[in-house]
């Protein structure tokens, strides 16, 4: 097998001359096709380029307009930016572009660029997204606009306007009535919701005053609500404060924010002459009214004037209920993108004469080269679909060197690959229950043993039979952590470890079982059974416990299991100093001399019949090499035949510089 893959292997690093090559093939074919196709399209690039970069232009423009449009929405429905990175990724997802946002520093906000090293942005932010003060050049170019360009607000922004619950149902159901009574009479009319939630009644046609000789007239939808009275009366009063600054009168506001005439106010002056005293039926004119000045009229700067302190007004009142103004930014995300157009009738007629010219000559070469390429191509496939059948070793012949040869050849090589890759697959399942059969013997153990009342389920007992049950689940997820630790990122939970008790948990967890076999398990203390190791603590003990069970396994009855560990004080330490020493040393069969380099390989075994009477799967010392390397340590074994075998387990006291741990 390892000359086949020498030899594959110098086939691999030969290049195929070109002239037997399928490359070489090729070639002819496709320089002839490549020559017609650039000069079919050379020409008609030149026709199409600049109308192409002009609707292309314009179709960016509405694009931009559209992603502004919704940030300006966001903003004027929320008072900070938070939460908008979803909309900023769905606006980027539907135009194909990029989108930013920053504070009027450049502090980002929000940033739809996935690349690992993120482009910096422009000096010139695309645009500006403050709905209090509307872009009316972008905002004009966007189909959702609304109000005029003169009302820099965006009306989407309604802050103190916004009427709860209880208040829009009440006037949904007054609108809805409305409509229903309009309907009635024959005049069409629809309930449409604005940005405050208050409905209005539209009607359908340009004569909106059909509606006032009905019974149904919808105008008293129009007074202001207790949530529109109140925030009208706030917003006055800071459009009267502004006009007051400028030595002009009060104004009362409409809800539509429209005004009319000036407000009525007392006139001082001297009170007036006294009247005789009037007849007790006339009581009630006794009192004369006070003087008031009449209603004023507004000129046309006192107009200007009013909207000017409005707006202000108005924008003083919603600044805490919209997002701050923020810098944004669309540019291109991975380069430039081709861009869709018409052709016109002429160009279309050029297109397709060039394409049924270039598609004839490019069938008529295909139809020559395809013949010879497809044969083996049909080789293989019928090979594919055997093995799919269920066949364990499907191969084709391989007629050549070139490329189609080494093709064939390769599938031989999976499809043997496969074949032995079936085999392991097949032995997955007893491999798997080895691992888990270890804890829950135990646990079966302990609790017969409680059951026929040989042990108390004291809550040292109820500990025991947790610790093996956290255990069990640990080994389940060991079958994966194995992936993990080939590639050196298996996950520890490290933590100061008293060796000696570690030893003694295990012991206690493996005695039922020792005791079944006939085999004496026992801990030999030591100076090092005091140590304390930084550790995980499940992982040290499924290690350990691996290691514990191998050897009752295969130590028969009679025989002796001793856990014993070393440490610094007790000078037996190995060439490396620092390290902490734990032997697992028994008296079984031993282990043949020529197998010791391959027992903590993973699915190994000496008996190949992998009965459960006589191992495992193999897979038990493959996860405590693992476990060991994870904690930076090693783990070797000696053993002579009929005596028995000593499994050394060596970590460093310290812990390992390179440990892969877990908060």
């Amino acid at each position: 097998m390892r000359r086949d893959r020498g030899g594959e292997g110098g086939r691999a690093r030969s290049r195929v001359p070109l002239r037997r090559s399928l490359l070489g093939r090729l070639l002819g074919v496709s320089a002839l096709v490549a020559a017609c196709s650039v000069a079919a399209t050379a020409w008609l690039a030149v026709q199409t380029t600049s109308g192409a970069i002009k609707q292309e232009q314009g179709q960016n423009l509405t694009a931009d307009a559209r992603i502004y449009d919704t940030l300006l929405g966001y903003a004027a429905r929320h008072p900070t930016w938070d939460g908008v990175d979803a909309t900023v990724r769905e606006l980027a997802e539907q135009s194909g572009r990029r989108v930013a946002l920053t504070t009027q520093s450049r502090q980002p906000l929000a940033d739809s660029a996935t690349a690992a090293t993120v482009p910096a942005l422009p000096p010139e932010a695309s645009a500006v997204v403050d709905p209090l003060s509307v872009d009316t050049v972008l905002a004009a170019r966007s189909t959702e606009v609304r109000g005029t360009a003169a009302d820099r607000i965006d009306p989407r922004a309604v802050g103190p306007f916004l009427l709860p619950a209880a208040e829009r149902a009440a006037l949904r159901r007054t609108a809805d009535r409305q409509a229903v009574c309009l309907n009635r009479v024959g005049i069409a009319a629809d309930v449409v919701v604005g940005p405050s939630g208050r409905p209005r009644v539209q009607m359908v046609g340009n004569d909106p005053e059909r509606a006032l000789g009905t019974r149904c007239d919808p105008a008293d939808l129009d007074a202001p609500t207790r949530t529109e009275k109140k925030a009208l009366t706030a917003l006055n009063d800071l459009a009267d404060a502004c006009l007051k600054r400028q030595e002009r009168g009060k104004v009362r506001l409409n809800r539509d924010l429209s005004w009319g005439e000036g407000v009525a106010v007392p006139v001082p002056g001297p009170l007036p002459a006294p009247r005789p005293a009037p007849e007790p039926s006339d009581a009630r004119e006794a009192a004369p009214a006070p003087a008031v000045e009449p209603p004023r009229e507004f000129t046309g700067e006192d107009d200007r004037a009013i909207a000017s302190c409005v707006g202000t007004a108005r924008s003083e009142q919603l600044s805490s209920y919209v997002a701050s103004p923020a810098l944004l930014f669309i540019g291109d995300e991975g380069g430039a993108t081709v861009p869709g157009f018409d052709l016109s009738p002429a160009n279309t007629a050029k297109i397709a004469g060039a394409a049924a010219l270039v598609l004839a000559l490019t069938v008529g070469a295909s139809v020559l080269a395809g013949a010879r390429l497809v044969r083996p191509l049909h080789a293989l496939t019928g090979a594919a679909q055997r093995m799919r059948d269920g066949e364990e070793h499907a191969s084709v012949p391989v007629s050549g060197d070139d490329e189609i040869g080494r093709l064939a050849a390769a599938f031989n090589d999976m499809s043997a690959h496969r074949a032995r890759l079936e085999e392991q697959r097949k032995a997955m399942v007893s491999d798997v229950a080895h691992e888990l059969r270890t804890p829950l013997s135990n646990i079966r153990g302990w609790l017969e043993a409680a059951q026929d009342g040989l042990a108390d389920p004291d809550p040292a007992f109820v500990s025991s039979l947790l610790e093996e049950a956290v255990q069990l689940q640990h080994i389940i997820d060991d079958l994966q952590d194995l992936a993990a630790a080939d590639a050196g990122v298996l996950r520890l939970h490290p933590e100061p470890v008293r060796v000696g008790e570690l030893l003694s948990q295990v012991a206690a967890a493996h005695q039922a079982r020792a005791e079944t076999a006939g085999v004496t398990l026992t801990v030999e203390a030591g100076a090092g059974t005091a140590t304390t190791l930084p550790a995980d603590p499940v992982r040290l003990r499924q290690a350990v416990g691996n290691l514990v069970s191998n050897a009752v396994r295969h130590t028969p009855a009679g025989g002796r299991v001793t856990l014993r560990a070393y440490g610094e004080e007790a000078g037996r330490l190995s060439e490396g100093a620092g390290e902490v020493v734990i032997e697992v040393a028994d008296t079984g069969t031993g282990i043949p001399a020529g197998d010791l380099p391959y027992i903590f390989d993973r699915f190994w075994r000496a008996e190949k019949s992998r009965s459960r009477r006589t191992g495992g799967s193999g897979l038990g010392l493959a996860i405590v090499r693992k476990l060991a390397e994870a904690h930076g340590g090693t783990v070797s074994t000696t053993s002579t035949e009929g005596e028995g075998s000593t499994f050394t387990l060596r970590l460093p006291a310290g812990g390992p510089d390179g440990m892969t741990t877990v908060s």
